[in-house]
Formats: structure tokens, sequence, C-alpha cells
């Protein structure tokens, strides 16, 4: 196998894990995501967490499709986080560029052992 194909493979398995994961709890691929594009794929930092967004755009619409198709899509209920989340969104896209990738790299580790904590224990 090229180093090329071995590349695409790994990429795409990277996908289908955070796909996976969006699907199986509502979110979280982007969490799967960034290490895999770092550690697996081999993307800079930046470019990495770059990637995880216009990545997991096309998986959160899918997963919401499924969601929807099955009922159990509370839109109503989403709303207002919705709002809030393309606010933060927005903010977190006009920071990046004066963010180090250190400090990201930090936040998101920080965000990944909070989460687990939260899910273990409450």
């Amino acid at each position: 196998m090229s180093k090329g194909s071995n590349t695409a493979l790994r990429c795409g398995l990277s996908g289908a894990l955070a796909g996976l994961a969006t699907g199986l709890f509502g979110g979280g691929g982007g969490m799967v995501l960034v290490p895999l594009l770092l550690g697996f794929c081999g993307l800079e930092e930046k470019r990495a967490f770059a990637a995880s967004v216009a990545i997991i755009c096309p998986l959160c619409l899918t997963a919401a499709l499924v969601y929807g198709r099955w009922n159990a899509l509370p839109l109503r209920a989403a709303l207002p986080y919705l709002i809030g989340g393309l606010l933060g969104g927005g903010l977190g896209g006009l920071w990046f560029r004066r963010v180090s990738p250190v400090f990201l790299r930090k936040a998101l580790a920080l965000l990944l052992l909070y989460g687990g904590v939260r899910c273990l224990f409450f």
C-alpha cells in the first residue's frame, strides 16, 4: 500500500470514528477527531482544529437527519442552545487566528478531562 493511500485510509477511519461518536452520543465527534487528525493522520495542530470544524458540520447534519427520522430531534428545546452555539462558534472562529496551538491543545485536553469526569461521576 502506498503512503498516500495509507494516509487516505487513516483519514477515512478517523472520520468514521468521529461520525460514530456523533451519531451515538449526539455530539463529541470533534473531540474524537482532533486527536486522531493530530496523531493518526499527522496534521499540524491548527489545521487539525480547522479541519475538525469542516468535517463535523456534515456529520452533525447527517446525525440530525437520522435523529429526525426517528422523531428524536427536539428542535424547540435545542433552539436556545443553537443560538448560543452560533454566537460562540462565531467568536471562536474570530479568535482562532490569535490563539496559539499550545493553548488550543491544553484547552482541548481540559475540556476532554472535564467531560470525562462529568460522565463518570455526575
